[in-house]
């Protein structure tokens, strides 16, 4: 069962969100806003897709910081977990989508074993905490190029599906 959080300060990453779950069935009653949720909520799923905007130089929209020391506490072992986020490459390509980067490292350690990693194809901004040996951690939109998201979020989605089977 798919569990999907989000935080959004401005509706970006919300609409993201809502993109991933009609495209993977997801129920909108698993379709959870961190700054409404508990960690708890994330017991009863195996496929956790977690998604934060980038705010600032780098940080984790401000809903998430509390969710996710809470969600660190828990044991993930035999969790899957994809993470996604928004983000502006032509104003920080230097902090271009951090926040996956820092729930990625928020997680480790946690016993979850991460899927979703996406080829930065296309992307001009690929020197920041997002991408590791060549690799996105996840899902990363550029709000800067709008008109590539629909695409990227149904590859991504597609590459999900995938990697479960």
């Amino acid at each position: 069962m798919t569990g999907i959080f989000y935080g959004s300060a401005t509706g970006s990453t919300e609409a993201v969100a809502q993109d991933i779950a009609r495209l993977l069935g997801v129920a909108e009653s698993d379709l959870h806003n961190v700054a409404d949720a508990s960690a708890d909520e994330a017991d009863k799923y195996d496929l956790l897709l977690l998604g934060s905007s980038t705010w600032g130089c780098g940080e984790l929209q401000d809903d998430w910081y509390g969710f996710l020391e809470d969600l660190k506490k828990r044991d993930l072992r035999g969790k899957q977990v994809a993470l996604f986020g928004c983000g502006d490459s032509g104003c920080y390509p230097d902090t271009f989508c951090d926040a996956i980067g820092l729930l990625y490292e928020g997680l480790q350690g946690c016993g979850c074993t991460f899927i979703g990693s996406f080829e930065p194809q296309g992307y001009a901004a690929t020197s920041s905490l997002v991408c590791s040996e060549g690799q996105f951690l996840g899902l990363a939109i550029d709000e800067s190029a709008p008109e590539k998201t629909d695409a990227r979020v149904a590859a991504w989605c597609r590459q999900l599906v995938s990697e479960r089977q």
